[in-house]
């Protein structure tokens, strides 16, 4: 993509990662919608809601447009963003990885991506090594990468994308010899990384789903967790590949905390699309004729 929607990596660090991301994340919910466009007043008002003031939200709109993420767009005189064609790519695959991803089995197989790219390209092998490790790829030796087969789509049409498959073959095939391959995982994969991160997600969010399931929640309150809840939780499925569970730890937290995923998820975003279509509906009456 322009800028990867899914993680923060190149984008502005601390706060105004923090803030970008959440702009991403109100587009991808709200923007596809809507026709793909958001006024910029309506942004605000939801970055408003989330705790962010008006200032801050517009600098990040605007540095996204800079990095190709959003392109401006007036609609009826209306200052507004637009998802860049690139972006709206990008998250539909996001959908399916985040939303509707399958857990890989031992029987699919493997995908290795083995790359050779000349010294004077470095920054190429760059962008080939940042675009497998947000894919999940681990890697078994230089220049030889390695996911559950079912990734191998994904990546080809991710390298093509980023103008990366020049310098990539990639093939497709079952583990033969030798050694145990639950071995092999915990050194081509970071598990304990992986472990703390989904348990990082379930101390945060563990008690919301309590407190969301046992008391009433307004469409506002809704949307002031979800969103930062999917925020949070969009960059663990790009981390985490969908490993075969025979070759995992016993008691895999990933698990647990994808179920914890799906519930809120399944609570809260009816909600909190009805609070963010109410705020939409209304600026796009109101408009508002700046540009951030």
């Amino acid at each position: 993509m322009t800028a990867e929607p899914q993680s923060p990596a190149g984008l502005a660090g601390g706060r105004d990662s923090r803030f970008a991301q959440l702009i991403i994340t109100i587009f991808g919910l709200y923007a596809r919608a809507e026709g793909n466009w958001l006024s910029v007043a309506a942004v605000v008002a939801l970055m408003a809601d989330l705790g962010i003031e008006s200032q801050p939200a517009r600098s990040s709109i605007s540095r996204l447009k800079r990095r190709g993420v959003l392109d401006s767009r007036r609609l009826a005189g209306i200052a507004g963003y637009a998802l860049s064609a690139p972006t709206l790519e990008v998250l539909a695959e996001g959908d399916v990885r985040i939303f509707e991803r399958t857990r890989a089995t031992e029987r699919d197989g493997w995908v290795l991506v083995v790359f050779s790219v000349p010294e004077s390209e470095r920054e190429k092998r760059h962008a080939l090594r940042a675009s497998l490790i947000r894919l999940g790829f681990g890697t078994t030796a230089p220049g030889v990468w390695i996911a559950p087969e079912n990734l191998a789509r994904e990546a080809r049409d991710t390298l093509q994308r980023r103008e990366l498959s020049e310098y990539v073959d990639i093939f497709t095939g079952q583990h033969f010899a030798f050694d145990d391959v639950r071995s092999k995982v915990r050194a081509w994969w970071d598990l304990d990384e992986l472990t703390q991160l989904y348990a990082d997600f379930l101390r945060r969010y563990e008690p919301v789903r309590h407190r969301v399931s046992a008391d009433g929640t307004t469409p506002r309150e809704a949307f002031q967790i979800y969103v930062p809840m999917l925020t949070r939780w969009r960059q663990l499925p790009y981390r985490d590949p969908g490993l075969p569970l025979s070759l995992l730890p016993a008691d895999w937290n990933g698990v647990t905390a994808g179920d914890l995923f799906a519930d809120l998820n399944a609570t809260l975003a009816p909600l909190a699309q009805m609070h963010a279509m109410k705020v939409l509906h209304g600026k796009r009456a109101n408009g508002d004729p700046t540009q951030p």
